[in-house]
């Protein structure tokens, strides 16, 4: 399937899940590797804040695009975010969803409009 861009520079994004290890099998506990490279996959949790409206999302990153001084509760960045829908049939039933991934994950500012107090 295609993969769709993320337009994220009218968003906030906050780090809600420190970077782990993407497990690819559960019972032999296999890292996810990626298909090109052969790097080494983690996961991350965002509350990605637009409009208002805000979603709780895991993205998929490199290992290498991990940056140092990452902070729960902080603003990141995400470039190269892409969303790509998924489907598959587990155990007879149908499931389906968003798969989000990016080529990094960065130390970001928060919004001059988010920082003002009144």
């Amino acid at each position: 399937m295609r993969a769709i861009r993320v337009e994220t520079l009218a968003a906030t994004i906050l780090l809600t899940e420190a970077p782990e290890p993407k497990v690819r099998d559960r019972q032999t506990g296999e890292i996810a590797r990626d298909a090109v490279s052969g790097e080494a996959l983690m996961t991350i949790g965002v509350v990605y804040i637009e409009d208002g409206e805000s979603s709780l999302i895991k993205v998929t990153v490199p290992e290498g695009g991990v940056a140092d001084g990452l902070t729960l509760g902080a603003p990141v960045a995400l470039p190269g975010l892409v969303a790509r829908p998924w489907e598959s049939v587990f155990n007879g039933q149908q499931r389906h969803g968003i798969a989000f991934r990016a080529a990094a994950v960065t130390p970001a500012a928060f919004p001059a409009s988010m920082g003002a107090t009144a």
